[in-house]
């Protein structure tokens, strides 16, 4: 079965810098689109980066020029190296994957302290 497995969260200061990691297993399929989602606390999942497989890429406008997304299709991995994080980008970041049928990881808390 596919499963999607998140590490990289934890708690930063303003202006800090994280690394996501997700590795997607359980398939032979090469994801069509990966990337990740965030949900703050009473707040709806949004968008936050996507990269397909041949490289074209989606930012939210909020973590445009901070945050940079990027697969390795051979390892069917996905990154999101978060810069200048700020309070506002806190919130359960989530991996997500298209192959056939569509997957979420679990989840990693990211907690940018002001």
């Amino acid at each position: 079965q596919v499963q999607l497995v998140e590490s990289g969260g934890g708690l930063v200061q303003a202006g800090g810098s994280l690394r996501l990691s997700c590795a997607a297993s359980g398939t032979s399929f090469t994801p069509n689109l990966m990337g990740w989602y965030r949900q703050a606390p009473g707040k709806p999942r949004e968008l936050v980066a996507v990269i397909w497989s041949g490289g074209n890429i989606n930012y939210a406008d909020s973590v445009k020029g901070r945050f940079t997304i990027s697969r390795d299709n051979a390892k069917n991995t996905v990154y999101l190296q978060m810069n200048s994080l700020k309070p506002e980008d806190s919130g359960v970041y989530y991996c997500y994957a298209q192959l056939p049928g569509n997957y979420w990881g679990q989840g990693t808390q990211v907690t940018v302290s002001s």
